[in-house]
């Protein structure tokens, strides 16, 4: 765009959940955000990198490449040129970065026309489907009682994380501490083959509505194999790096997980979207461990999702940005311009 002076910011800020949150690879409390300003004429666009290691990305890298992807940013307009400048810059990697430098430009525009960005990308506004809360691993008596209190609050949906040796014990209490709420299971690519075969008739005996990941993210033979003899829906995450990979994934999976943050974005994920929609997969909007911004972004696309898991912000003790309103598991899509979220 000739003429404008566009200038990209950004700090890091280490985010606590409330408790320990756990799946089967790790356990953390602190988990570092960078948060990407673009400012031109006067206004202001927004976005959150939310690394993780499982995907090679870490605090110290998404530093240390944002000075040298910022530039990319000259024309806020230029969706498909800033695609192609990051992905010449940075072929497949560091899609947590790239994606708060989209959502930067997204909201700069979306502010620029005074409208949620869900507008400007011409989406419906179909209700955001009820986000499930995440019982993470712990001590049994803790995940009963993260169970219990989610309940309470009135989550209707509750995803289970998975990948112990005591995985059949846990969803066994756990369908007993929540007998009338869906749940759905995350092992996190942490069963081996034998094992998620095992887990089958578990599954179908706690009701549980899906499994997410079972087995380990190259893994698509035995995903394919598993999903021929489960009743419960197959949802591929760990396997779903870059929008490239969901049509190999139909012939393996029921449906993906989406995550901005792992796919470069909230227009990277829009492609997926639309991509699996055309393989015959069901969709899920999911997370990281992210404020309020990034869960926005996502809440923005959802509405178009079959399933949402987008509580990473309700796990945090110190979330830095307010605007989304939450009633348990149900979200209200932003109306104001942007992403619909400000700072604290």
């Amino acid at each position: 765009m000739d003429g404008l002076s566009v200038q990209a910011t950004w700090e890091t800020l280490d985010l606590h959940t409330a408790q320990p949150f756990g799946i089967a690879r790790w356990t953390h409390s602190v988990y570092p955000r960078t948060f990407v300003t673009l400012t031109a004429e006067g206004v202001t666009g927004q976005g959150e990198a939310a690394p993780n290691a499982f995907y090679g990305e870490t605090r110290g890298t998404v530093e240390a490449v944002l000075p040298l992807l910022a530039g990319a940013l000259a024309d806020p307009w230029d969706w498909d040129g800033l695609h192609s400048r990051l992905t010449a810059l940075m072929p497949f990697h560091h899609p947590s970065a790239k994606c708060a430098l989209e959502m930067a430009a997204l909201e700069w525009c979306a502010r620029q026309v005074g409208l949620p960005v869900w507008r400007l990308l011409g989406l419906s506004p179909a209700p955001v489907p009820e986000s499930s809360y995440t019982v993470s691993i712990a001590e049994l008596p803790e995940m009963r009682r993260q169970t219990r209190e989610a309940v309470a609050r009135g989550h209707g949906i509750l995803k289970v994380k998975l990948g112990t040796d005591r995985d059949e014990q846990i969803l066994e209490a756990l369908r007993e501490e929540a007998t009338d709420v869906a749940l759905r299971v995350d092992a996190n690519a942490a069963w081996t083959r034998a094992q998620a075969g095992r887990m089958l008739g578990v599954l179908d005996a706690a009701r549980v509505e899906f499994v997410e990941q079972p087995l380990a993210a190259g893994d698509l033979e035995g995903h394919a194999a598993l999903r021929a003899v489960a009743r419960v829906p197959i949802v591929a995450d760990e396997s779903l790096h870059h929008v490239s990979d969901v049509p190999a994934l139909a012939a393996a999976f029921d449906g993906v997980n989406l995550k901005l943050a792992k796919l470069g974005g909230p227009l990277q994920a829009l492609h997926a979207l639309r991509l699996a929609r055309t393989h015959g997969l069901q969709v899920m909007m999911g997370c990281m461990i992210e404020s309020s911004l990034g869960i926005s972004a996502a809440v923005h696309l959802a509405g178009a999702c079959d399933w949402a898991d987008l509580d990473g912000a309700l796990l945090l003790a110190d979330d830095p940005y307010l605007g989304l309103e939450w009633q348990a598991g149900t979200v209200q899509r932003p109306t104001g311009a942007g992403w619909g979220v400000s700072r604290v």
